[in-house]
């Protein structure tokens, strides 16, 4: 079972605590470089690393560049904590297989990648006004290796963090599998509360970023292992960076359409939730037999006995 597989390694909380922490530092020691290239391109202007400032001194591929390339740098982080403190590896957190389903990967990735490209095209021809046309064949180069090389890696450390090590760490402490799930799902959605979209659009919208991270929970636990969140990530944020962006959103970059319609929430901002969601449920349960939900979901966590040495 996916959370059983922390007992490979050393699973005291208090390593788990610490792990977080050394994470969190390394991931804020990677946005220093966006910090002093922000500060060099404004003559070392302080002024400049205010949040309405710091996004938009640098041109947008070099500042969508510096953003992705600190969560390369968290990945060490991720790296010290497993090695050093629970004396795990990268699989450990990925999967129950004996090694990564890149079918299952490819399965998330083409669920979202193409419902979310044809509902964007889709409203692109129907209300054409709230949108720019924005495809600079240069730019757009720069950004799309930038991407195809980048996203996967901020997309997976993010999941592997929370699918993965949280999950896990959380299940080792609850001993069920309901409090991860939920736990993993909160503090997902909440870190999302500095981004620009929340300023814009109010607190509601993190019902939206929670209920993403209940989904990827979900089938993270169903399918014994985060291949499938790894795809829908690494899908979502491309389409994010390359196809559509806004100037109110985490990432502006040079994509193909930048979206100047007046965010608001409505009814239809949680359509993935209501609709989209369930469906990926369902084609995912079909094609990988998905079953035991309720055990899988809240079931207890079977902690290995230790081996007693026989007497002699």
């Amino acid at each position: 079972m996916f959370i059983e597989q922390a007992f490979r390694g050393k699973t005291d909380f208090w390593r788990y605590l610490i792990g977080s922490l050394i994470i969190a530092i390394v991931a804020s020691i990677g946005q220093l470089p966006l910090l002093f290239a922000v500060l060099l391109k404004s003559g070392f202007d302080p002024m400049a690393l205010q949040a309405d400032r710091l996004m938009q001194t640098l041109d947008k591929n070099s500042t969508t560049f510096f953003i992705l390339i600190s969560f390369a740098i968290g990945f060490i982080g991720l790296w010290l904590a497993l090695k050093f403190l629970h004396e795990i590896n990268l699989k450990t957190i990925t999967t129950t297989r004996k090694k990564v389903d890149w079918k299952r990967v490819l399965l998330g990735f083409s669920l979202v990648g193409i419902f979310t490209s044809v509902s964007v095209l889709v409203s692109y021809q129907m209300t054409p006004e709230n949108y720019i046309w924005n495809f600079k064949p240069d730019k757009f180069l720069i950004l799309f290796v930038m991407a195809i090389v980048l996203v996967p890696i901020q997309t997976s450390l993010e999941e592997f963090i929370f699918r993965g090590y949280l999950m896990q760490g959380f299940g080792v402490l609850a001993k069920n599998r309901w409090f991860p799930l939920i736990m993993t799902s909160l503090i997902f959605g909440l870190l999302h509360i500095a981004n620009p979209e929340v300023g814009k659009m109010g607190y509601s919208i993190l019902i939206f970023y929670i209920g993403t991270g209940l989904f990827l929970g979900i089938i993270t636990l169903m399918d014994e292992g985060t291949e499938l969140a790894l795809g829908f990530h690494a899908a979502n944020n491309l389409i994010a960076i390359l196809l559509v962006t806004a100037d109110w959103t985490a990432f502006q970059s040079e994509s193909v359409l930048i979206d100047i319609a007046d965010p608001t929430v409505t009814w239809d901002t949680f359509l993935p939730l209501i609709i989209l969601y369930p469906i990926y449920f369902i084609i995912m349960a079909k094609v990988y037999k998905w079953k035991n939900w309720k055990e899988k979901l809240t079931g207890k966590i079977q902690v290995p006995v230790p081996e007693q040495n026989p007497s002699i």
